[in-house]
């Protein structure tokens, strides 16, 4: 194990949290290293979601990192539901004078956060793995890396900070007996398309179809995401581009508006809708941000927003106990971001049951579609239902 340079916080993971969390640091000055498992160009080309909540645009545009969103970011306030009752717009900007969302590609927002965090004196090393975390319970603790050629090092830092997914190795190092995990799979599966094809409609549209759920929106002047409810096990190449399209139509009832405009489609694949969250979300000197910390499910756009909101949170207990020796916020960290993580979980559960109900004749299926158009007619019609979506729709 080849000696390596030590760095105040060693952050493990380059996405959004891992490089709001970076860039924050290093704008207080303290020094730190991120540690990446894919390329640059990989990660800076890797599609995700694009909704920034206004906490989000804050929280950027504060420590200089908006430019880009603000340059070529879109307002997005009114969202659009479709079904057997008809069509209504939901514009949740005008419910309380609410700040809109903004539409901005995650893989441009992560390729600025790169650029500016190598800007501001950081180091990210690309290619990268992450073999092990040891010494977490230390005042040193330490990350063992495999760099592009092989070559074994381990990093040292006051701090770690673990932002490398559900399926990285930072929420596995934490002692099965001091953390607990829970986890709840939804029954619903999508299948997510990229197309390079215009927005057919200017709102987020949901439709709901005895066929299943179906989305559109919008990525770009030039990009469109859509999704469609399919059964869990789908194999994504089954789904060639006629079909992809032909069936977008019947639910999203072209018929009775708007066609589509079609495309080549760019990327397809299937998303089980499941949620986890640990707890806590700290151990001794390491501290889990982003999807590391809590999976949610894509119905509410909340998984940027919350990876954004923790990197904020830690940023600056972080700050507080490096720069000025009062480590209070790392105290606390994990019962000041839990509650909002339970929280935009129990609107992403709301939103699942929204969206979806069950195929078939049988009774619980026939039951649960009429809940479902219950639950439309009631946020349709009844301002209290309005405002709840929006509040949360929005916020965090």
């Amino acid at each position: 194990m080849l000696a390596s340079r030590d760095a105040q916080v060693v952050v493990v993971g380059a996405g959004p949290a891992g490089l709001v969390l970076g860039n924050l640091l290093r704008a207080a000055g303290v020094t730190c290293v991120i540690v990446e498992r894919q390329s640059r160009a990989h990660v800076e080309r890797r599609a995700r979601a694009g909704f920034l909540a206004p906490h989000s645009v804050r929280v950027l545009e504060e420590n200089g990192l908006a430019a880009g969103l603000r340059a070529r970011g879109e307002r997005h306030d009114t969202c659009a539901f479709r079904g057997e009752h008809g069509q209504f717009e939901l514009n949740y900007g005008a419910l309380g004078h609410r700040q809109p969302l903004t539409v901005y590609p995650q893989q441009d927002l992560v390729a600025d956060l790169i650029t500016a965090f190598l800007d501001r004196g950081g180091e990210i090393r690309f290619d990268t793995a992450v073999t092990g975390l040891h010494g977490i319970d230390t005042d040193r603790p330490s990350v063992d890396c495999a760099g592009p050629d092989g070559t074994a090092y381990r990093l040292s830092g006051a701090y770690l900070a673990g932002c490398d997914g559900r399926h990285g190795v930072a929420r596995r190092a934490l002692p099965a007996v001091a953390a607990r995990e829970y986890r709840r799979y939804h029954g619903v599966t999508w299948l997510a398309i990229l197309a390079q094809a215009p927005p057919s409609m200017a709102a987020v549209t949901y439709a709901v179809h005895d066929r299943g759920f179906a989305g559109h929106m919008a990525r770009s002047s030039t990009v469109t995401r859509y999704y469609l409810q399919v059964p869990r096990g789908e194999d994504p190449e089954e789904w060639g581009e006629r079909r992809i399209w032909d069936e977008l139509a019947v639910r999203m009832r072209t018929a009775q508006y708007e066609p589509l405009h079609e495309g080549p489609i760019l990327e397809r694949t299937t998303v089980d809708l499941s949620s986890e969250v640990r707890e806590p979300l700290q151990h001794g000197r390491l501290f889990l941000a982003g999807d590391a910390a809590a999976l949610i499910s894509p119905s509410a756009a909340k998984g940027a927003n919350l990876a954004i909101m923790a990197a904020d949170t830690l940023a600056r207990a972080l700050v507080d106990a490096l720069v000025r020796d009062d480590p209070r916020g790392l105290a606390r960290y994990s019962r000041d971001c839990l509650p909002r993580l339970w929280h935009a979980q129990e609107f992403s559960h709301w939103m699942i049951n929204l969206l979806h109900s069950p195929a078939g004749d049988d009774d619980e299926a026939v039951f649960q579609r009429a809940l479902q158009r219950a639950r439309l007619t009631s946020l349709r019609d009844l301002r209290s239902h309005q405002d709840y979506f929006a509040e949360n729709y929005v916020g965090i």
